[in-house]
């Protein structure tokens, strides 16, 4: 599949994007009586993005990071993550989880190596949730909108977050801000990856390019197209089915615990922004 026809109408306001993030990130850390924040950095373009706006918006004195790699991690992802961490002056630390996963991993030798990446990124949330308590600051969620939809995250792992700044930003859009906010180009080249496994990539184990999905998920989600219209449009009957499968099928991901609404305002249902108490 080739089709670029759509890629314009991903093209953002990257001026703009930023000072609605920025605001979003300080009023959503002050509204709550903090200053401060916590965030994982795998060394890939998305937690790297993230804690440029989160610094932006907080301060270097007002922010930490983590790296947390486990054995298999490979060294450019710290690198890249140091290089982050240098240019925003921000605080930092490093744990390495392998101590803390591989007694499970030989409990159960079975596991798979999805099961296992699973294991490290609820792992690295433990980490920066009991740090958000040192740090008396709130986690900032890394994940981005393709990712989301297509719930290629690990529930109450790095889905896990008090927010997700970028949350609403379709991977190429992530890269345009990255590019204008000036995260370092090794970042912004780098094959996508969560450092999971040795030599995983996103796009391999998705199977289909970013670009390509992005494409089709605004058709999808933003224009409200339906799937045969996509097909209309010159996308692959096969691959718009699949994805539009995957956004169906990971809904629960995006949503707290279903509640069965039982009365007039139900959390998760009626009772959903902090306007709703005010002050």
């Amino acid at each position: 599949m080739t089709i670029t026809q759509f890629l314009p109408q991903l093209e953002i306001n990257t001026d703009l994007a930023r000072r609605i993030i920025v605001d979003f990130i300080r009023d959503s850390v002050q509204r709550i009586g903090l200053q401060k924040a916590v965030i994982g950095l795998s060394g890939g373009i998305d937690s790297a993005l993230s804690a440029y706006l989160t610094t932006e918006a907080l301060g270097a004195d007002n922010v930490k990071c983590f790296r947390m790699p486990y054995r298999t991690s490979a060294q450019n992802s710290l690198t890249d993550a140091d290089a982050v961490i240098e240019s925003l002056a921000v605080q930092a630390d490093t744990v390495e989880i392998t101590g803390m996963v591989d007694p499970l991993f030989e409990r159960f030798p079975d596991m798979s190596p999805v099961r296992k990446g699973n294991v490290m990124a609820r792992a690295r949330m433990i980490i920066l949730y009991d740090q958000s308590v040192a740090f008396e600051g709130l986690v900032i969620g890394t994940s981005n909108k393709t990712e989301m939809l297509l719930g290629y995250s690990t529930l109450f792992g790095d889905s896990a977050a008090a927010m997700q700044p970028i949350g609403d930003l379709y991977k190429r859009q992530v890269r345009q801000l990255a590019e204008a906010i000036g995260v370092p180009g090794s970042v912004i080249q780098k094959p996508p990856s969560a450092d999971l496994w040795e030599g995983q990539t996103d796009e391999n184990e998705l199977g289909y390019t970013y670009d390509m999905v992005d494409q089709l998920l605004y058709l999808l989600v933003d224009e409200r197209y339906r799937p045969e219209e996509c097909v209309e449009e010159g996308f692959n009957a096969d691959f718009v089915n699949r994805v539009w499968r995957r956004v169906r099928a990971n809904h629960y991901k995006r949503t707290m615990p279903n509640i069965p609404k039982m009365s007039r305002r139900t959390i998760g249902h009626d009772f959903l922004y902090l306007r709703d108490w005010a002050g």
